[in-house]
């Protein structure tokens, strides 16, 4: 199994440059976890003991307010890393992870996750530039509500969605609403915009964007 998981780890930027027997022995460490569609892999507020990886499947990340609002901080496919949060800082799970279809995880527990980084230099600073990254977005989220309508934070959201890959995975319209922070209602009759101008596709909940610099003038 150990040879199996080291192939799928090479693969996860946290673990990038590794030589193959450390990339073994991580291996070994870790755990499979199946995880159903719509179910948590953890909840805010949780004890965080472990570091997920997504071997296959999709992860939302999301926060949910006093009155039941939901906002989707993010969106992991294969390859994504989530939960090192709570290990590196001892608190509590600060969001919801939640299947969107049916998950295969790797688990790599605190103590290994811990010695993997006291072992290997480098990991610290690729975890350093990965959740720079994560703040990043999170700022931008913030900025973007304080400062952007409706129909300029779906762009938004669209285009970055988009970034790596020609299309969205397939989202409900609640799911890209609580990414933009509007209603479903909302978020439908400005992607029905967009469409109508020929600026993005939408189908069975994938939107492609077809005219990224002329969507990229909604934002600003």
């Amino acid at each position: 199994m150990a040879v199996g998981l080291a192939a799928v780890l090479a693969g996860v930027p946290l673990f990038t440059g590794l030589p193959p027997e450390q990339l073994e022995a991580l291996g070994a460490s870790l755990q499979r976890r199946r995880i159903r569609a719509g179910d948590h892999v953890f909840r805010q507020n949780d004890a965080g003991t472990s570091l997920y990886i997504i071997e296959s499947g999709s992860v939302k990340v999301q926060r949910e307010s006093a009155e039941g609002k939901e906002v989707i901080l993010a969106i992991l496919s294969p390859g994504d890393f989530f939960g090192e949060l709570a290990l590196l800082d001892g608190e509590a799970r600060s969001a919801d992870a939640i299947a969107k279809e049916d998950c295969a995880l790797l688990v790599l527990d605190r103590e290994d996750f811990q010695r993997f980084i006291v072992n290997d230099p480098g990991a610290a600073t690729r975890l350093l530039a990965a959740l720079s990254r994560r703040l990043r977005r999170t700022d931008q989220l913030v900025q973007d509500a304080a400062f952007l309508d409706v129909p300029a934070r779906l762009a938004r959201t669209l285009l970055n969605l988009t970034e790596a890959r020609e299309a969205t995975e397939a989202l409900t319209q609640s799911e890209l609403a609580a990414m933009v922070g509007a209603t479903r209602e909302s978020v439908n009759r400005w992607l029905q915009f967009y469409r109508r101008r020929g600026l993005v596709e939408y189908a069975n909940g994938v939107v492609r964007v077809l005219q990224r610099e002329e969507l990229r003038r909604h934002v600003y």
